[in-house]
């Protein structure tokens, strides 16, 4: 089985999934490839004009009172912290994700990803700042002037923008999605029982 996860650290729901589906893939023996992507990015291409990260401002209250315990009741279910909205949200996380590229061939993209989590959601430390994302490296044993240095290469845009365009061509329309050998997409921390599913099926007809 091949599993992608295309995500961006500026969502909450992509946090807690990043957090189950790796127990998910430990369980079935499969590695995940990771796919960073700018959320904004595709937003922007699949819903142009539309205000999406204005969450006060399209929800209406008693949805919102009901998301804020949903997030509050995946807290408990996973030990995560998460605070909603973040101050300055949505953040830029531009830098975070091109980095989250350019680690992964070290094998260092899940503890800087996670740490990016924290930093964001548990910390409100925005992901946007270079202090922030030297913090992050430190305690990741990343060197921070090689990786800020790198991020602002061309390579690293254009690899990021690949992704972004990808993921929309593939057919997602935001973070987390996640694919099951290549076309089997499912989009949301909420589809992850799905995925299992899937992945059961699969590993009985094998």
């Amino acid at each position: 089985m091949k599993l992608e996860f295309f995500f961006d650290c500026s969502s909450p729901w992509t946090y807690m999934a990043f957090e189950m589906v790796q127990p998910l893939a430990e369980e079935f023996g499969v590695n995940i490839i990771w796919r960073p992507i700018l959320v904004g990015g595709i937003f922007n291409q699949v819903n142009p004009g539309v205000e999406f990260f204005k969450v006060k401002d399209r929800i209406p209250q008693r949805k919102l009172d009901h998301m804020l315990k949903d997030i509050g009741d995946w807290e408990k279910a996973l030990g995560i912290r998460v605070k909603f909205p973040p101050a300055g949200h949505p953040v830029n996380s531009v830098k975070v994700m091109r980095a989250c590229l350019l680690l992964e061939p070290q094998g260092k993209l899940v503890p800087f990803a996670r740490r990016c989590f924290q930093a964001y959601f548990g910390e409100d430390h925005p992901l946007s700042d270079d202090a922030v994302i030297t913090d992050i490296c430190r305690d990741t044993d990343i060197d921070p002037k090689w990786l800020l240095s790198a991020i602002a290469e061309q390579s690293a845009k254009d690899a990021l923008r690949m992704n972004v365009d990808e993921a929309i061509a593939r057919g997602a329309f935001g973070s987390p999605t996640m694919f099951l050998d290549d076309v089997d997409m499912y989009f949301g921390v909420d589809r992850i029982q799905l995925l299992r599913k899937a992945m059961e099926r699969k590993r009985t007809k094998r």
